[in-house]
């Protein structure tokens, strides 16, 4: 992806304010699939920071282990992405 095209689409997700509006334009250019994958990618960061195990994680989002598994890679390679991540879970939960 080249880093125009990248940054036109950033633009255009952090100018959405309402969860409908980015609901709707995810599932615009998302197939259902996709959509899911990515859903589940976050809940996966969540609950290794949690401490669940790669099994049960991979076993209660009916994922493969190798998913769960590149998303504990990416928490050790991206520690700080990661938190980012996790912060912001943390803020819209509370």
């Amino acid at each position: 992806m080249s880093d125009k095209l990248k940054q036109q689409f950033l633009n255009l997700i952090t100018e959405i304010e309402q969860t409908e509006d980015l609901d709707d334009i995810l599932d615009l250019l998302l197939t259902p699939k996709e959509y899911q994958e990515i859903a589940n990618r976050v809940e996966i960061f969540k609950k290794l920071d949690e401490g669940e195990t790669q099994r049960d994680i991979s076993d209660e989002l009916e994922v493969s282990i190798a998913t769960v598994t590149r998303g504990s890679r990416e928490m050790q390679n991206k520690p700080y992405k990661t938190q980012k991540l996790l912060d912001l879970l943390e803020e819209i939960e509370t």
